[in-house]
């Protein structure tokens, strides 16, 4: 009898996990990602909250774990998923098409583009940037202004695209919160003498430890948080950034100059998957992740027969709450196929 066949649409954790769990259950699987490197977002991350573990070790124990039958189809973007009685017939960007049981849909999310909050002068002045890339500067020991200097002072501002009805993004992405307090800390460790700044709404912390890594950052890094959103940044002639927001707590009006500010960019579903998500007619909410069938009772499961979700496309998740959808995913799709069984 021929293995039941699952593809995978999206290479990150979630895809992963999902592709280990349902290989060793002895289910053919074809993970396909648009990216050449597997992994998503974990790839380029490099250390976790709370507990500061390097991103790149999770990534590898994901990939060291996946049975050698698990066939990986990276710089592949699914173009059309056709639906017969009992099959999909899935069209790739290389003109190449594959006939699978099941579809999971574990595609994830895109870093929103803050050139869209322009009041907020990004992609218009050189010091200020993204999370993702101060990421990126604390990951190669590059923590440096635009002009090459240590920067003495640093403004993090939260819920960009996030909590924002002028983005039409209403919703919480549930880890930006955290993620600053991760970045604040790393900061200090790598320039002690820098002062950082945290401009939030409100702090979210929903995971465990996090309130505590949250203390951590006040109480031993001195990190300063501000209750209080960016009305307004400007450049001065140093190419520093003028920040004015005010202190909502004390009701009065900031004004600081700061040499560098880092905008915590928030969650959107990804670009590359919503043309697909729109030609399968899925389900969508007013944040436009993908809706489940039953948010409670059935979180994996479509309207569509055999069509599977998980991870981020349905929602902003941390690392833990993302592997954990995967194996609930990986559990439903297992039923889904042994109640095709006992009809047949």
């Amino acid at each position: 009898m021929q293995k039941k066949h699952v593809a995978i649409i999206g290479g990150g954790i979630a895809g992963l996990e999902a592709a280990n769990v349902l290989a060793k259950s002895g289910y053919k699987i074809t993970v396909f990602d648009t990216t050449e490197k597997m992994g998503g977002h974990v790839a380029k991350w490099d250390l976790l909250f709370p507990n500061m573990r390097k991103g790149e070790e999770v990534l590898t124990a994901l990939l060291e774990q996946l049975p050698d039958s698990v066939h990986l189809c990276p710089d592949t973007t699914i173009v059309d998923i056709e639906q017969f009685n009992d099959y999909y017939v899935i069209h790739s960007n290389h003109n190449e098409n594959y006939q699978a049981d099941v579809v999971l849909i574990t595609g994830g999310f895109d870093a929103f583009d803050a050139r869209r909050k322009e009041e907020y002068g990004y992609g218009i002045y050189d010091n200020v940037i993204t999370s993702v890339e101060l990421e990126d500067k604390l990951k190669v020991h590059n923590f440096v202004t635009a002009q090459k200097n240590t920067p003495k002072r640093v403004a993090m501002i939260h819920c960009v695209g996030s909590r924002d009805e002028k983005v039409c993004n209403n919703y919480c992405s549930r880890v930006c919160c955290i993620t600053a307090v991760k970045q604040a800390i790393e900061i200090k460790k790598a320039s002690p003498e820098t002062e950082v700044f945290c401009f939030y709404m409100d702090m979210r912390m929903f995971g465990r430890h996090f309130e505590e890594l949250y203390r951590e950052a006040q109480e031993v890094y001195g990190v300063q948080f501000i209750r209080g959103r960016l009305s307004e940044a400007t450049e001065n002639k140093d190419k520093a950034i003028i920040v004015k927001t005010e202190d909502t707590l004390l009701g009065k009006p900031i004004k600081m100059t700061v040499d560098l500010m880092v905008l915590m960019v928030g969650m959107e579903l990804s670009k590359t998957l919503v043309p697909l998500v729109e030609k399968m007619e899925l389900e969508v909410g007013d944040d436009r992740f993908i809706t489940p069938f039953d948010e409670q009772l059935f979180p994996n499961n479509t309207m569509k027969k055999g069509v599977f979700v998980a991870g981020t496309c349905t929602g902003p998740k941390n690392i833990t709450e993302t592997l954990n959808d995967a194996k609930s995913a990986s559990l439903a799709i297992l039923n889904y196929f042994d109640q095709l069984s006992n009809k047949n």
